[in-house]
């Protein structure tokens, strides 16, 4: 039987008994293991079989969205462009190869409307979804984390400032004011669009920050750093930010999660990427009406964004029970 503790300070060595490892402690037959907060994090995480599923499967559709059709000046392995059509081959169906399974030779996805590979096409969707995405997870992690830092430490008219305009974005429904700047920004490319979408959903990441920084900045340790004439800024970034990592990395997955969902919807409604560029939400709109004759076309991107939403969520579970101080042992 095992347990595991945080940092400790290895016991004194007696000089009939042989020295123990600093890391390992014999007591009444049950082994006490030292480790470092970082090591009890990441022991955790691994150990969290659906995060672990999250990950393989997220860096699956990763590399292969950008190994198959390539990115920017690489080429990928896909011989097919996106953009180019061919004839259309026994109604745009996917093909099979000689054993029965999809040939990647062929046309795996199948063809559209207009004899666009579907495979192509797809991968060059997921790529431009996974941008936007990410993109609205880090902007809205920095501007969420500054905006609660602030108002948390500084208290005061900071504060009220700050949380009254928290407060007046959290009462615009989220989605009719990311429309709002998705119709000004899509057709600005995906770059400036993930950024736009990043700066309407902070708000939740801002009022989980500054209540942790409500909590912290009276601890003795803060109190403390204040005594010696330690810099607010020094304080706050030294102190007080690495003890809520954990809530800014959890809700960071989960803010790639929902940009990925919000990605989706704004496309379906025409707001998202714009053509001649696509995207999975907008291959979703586009053929939402082919799911009867020619299924294949809404699937295939519909299944790919349920798979990228589930892996974030799933890593977003394990990220937070790693870094759940009441986390005693590891999953078995």
């Amino acid at each position: 039987m095992s347990t595991e503790i945080g940092p400790a300070s290895p016991p004194s060595s007696q000089a009939d008994t042989p020295a123990e490892p600093p890391e390992t402690v014999a007591d009444d037959g049950m082994e006490i293991i030292a480790r470092t907060q970082g090591q009890l994090i990441r022991r955790r995480f691994f150990r969290h079989r659906a995060a672990l599923l999250g990950m393989i499967s997220l860096g699956a559709v990763i590399v292969l969205a950008y190994s198959s059709i390539g990115f920017g000046p690489f080429d990928g392995w896909w011989d097919k462009d996106y953009e180019s059509t061919a004839d259309i081959i026994d109604s745009g169906r996917p093909t099979l190869g000689a054993d029965g399974i999809f040939s990647l030779g062929e046309q795996p996805f199948g063809q559209d409307n207009v004899g666009k590979d579907y495979f192509a096409l797809v991968m060059r969707g997921t790529q431009q979804s996974l941008v936007v995405a990410f993109l609205i997870g880090i902007v809205a992690t920095v501007t969420g984390t500054l905006v609660g830092a602030a108002a948390g430490f500084y208290r005061g008219w900071v504060e009220g400032v700050l949380m009254r305009i928290t407060d007046m974005m959290i009462s615009i429904p989220t989605l009719i004011f990311a429309a709002v700047l998705a119709a000004i920004a899509g057709r600005s490319g995906i770059i400036v669009l993930g950024i736009s979408l990043g700066l309407v959903t902070w708000t939740g990441l801002a009022r989980l920050v500054r209540g942790e920084f409500l909590a912290l900045r009276e601890k003795e340790f803060v109190e403390a750093a204040r005594a010696i004439g330690t810099s607010p800024w020094r304080i706050i970034y030294k102190h007080i930010l690495p003890n809520t990592v954990g809530v800014i990395i959890v809700t960071a997955t989960l803010a790639i999660a929902s940009g990925i969902l919000l990605e989706t919807a704004l496309s379906f409604l025409g707001l998202g990427v714009q053509p001649p560029d696509v995207s999975l939400g907008s291959l979703v709109s586009q053929y939402q009406t082919a799911m009867v004759s020619r299924p294949w076309l809404f699937w295939w991107p519909g299944v790919f964004v349920v798979i990228i939403a589930l892996s974030v969520n799933f890593i977003g579970d394990g990220l937070r029970d790693a870094f759940d101080p009441r986390q005693t042992r590891v999953r078995d």
